[in-house]
């Protein structure tokens, strides 16, 4: 078995592993505690409501379709997937490592996993831009778009998880009022919606920001000042992507003029 057919079959077998090990750990469950039940412990203002998270349904719809995208015979040989097949089996690891720590009770430790996590997706998606104007449909509904709904909800997450960390630890916030953490929090995913943006045109990873942002307010309806701030991000993150979009379809329409 040559080396690409290797690669292909470890691709496959890491997100069955990575979907199995995530579907058992709520079925079981694990450490006899539901995912979501540990996160209900740390009362966050940054936690969007219970049914933002059935976007892993998603993910893992995505993840399934890359697989059986990279797995053909045609693909042996693909750059693209050659580039992003380890930095992919790493990431199914930090997955599993971090429901296992986190249905363990071990919180501090799924920060740097969540890091780990964050960071092998950010590789992908930076390998994956180096060549996309040369790509098929295929490839961008099987390849681009699952990892950037990936990493739009992995980049939220990892919020999530560093402020429930947080909580866990009982830190105090330096003394300032929730709310106001929880605003600065929204200008961060302002901010990087706008990076991302004006730099990739990403709408998938907008999208995803916009449903997590809208799962906050919906989490709070009590809290005047996080639904005021959850909407005005989704403004902010719909306004920034919408003027990228417009100046790329003008440098398009100038470029095809000339």
């Amino acid at each position: 078995m040559g080396r690409a057919i290797v690669r292909q079959v470890a691709v496959v077998l890491a997100i069955i592993g990575t979907i199995a090990f995530n579907g058992l750990a709520n079925a079981l469950p694990l450490n006899g505690q539901l995912t979501g039940a540990i996160s209900d412990r740390f009362v966050v203002l940054f936690v969007p409501a219970g049914y933002v998270f059935s976007i892993w349904g998603v993910i893992y719809a995505g993840l399934i379709a890359f697989g059986i995208y990279q797995a053909a015979p045609a693909r042996r040989d693909d750059p693209r997937m050659q580039a992003i097949a380890p930095w992919f089996a790493l990431s199914c690891g930090a997955n599993v490592a971090w429901l296992a720590l986190w249905h363990y009770n071990i919180f501090v430790a799924t920060v740097p996993v969540m890091l780990l996590l964050l960071a092998c997706l950010v590789v992908i998606f930076l390998r994956l831009r180096q060549d996309r104007a040369t790509v098929d449909e295929a490839a961008r509904w099987c390849v681009d778009r699952p990892f950037s709904v990936y990493l739009g909800w992995i980049t939220v997450a990892t919020v999530v998880n560093i402020t429930s960390v947080a909580r866990y630890l009982q830190w105090d916030g330096f003394g300032i009022a929730e709310e106001l953490w929880a605003g600065v929090l929204f200008v961060a995913v302002v901010a990087i919606a706008g990076a991302m943006s004006i730099t990739r045109r990403d709408v998938g990873f907008a999208a995803v920001l916009v449903w997590a942002l809208a799962g906050i307010a919906a989490k709070h309806p009590d809290n005047p000042a996080v639904v005021t701030g959850a909407w005005l991000a989704v403004a902010g993150v719909v306004a920034v992507l919408a003027v990228a979009l417009v100046r790329s379809w003008r440098q398009a329409g100038r470029a095809v003029a000339a």
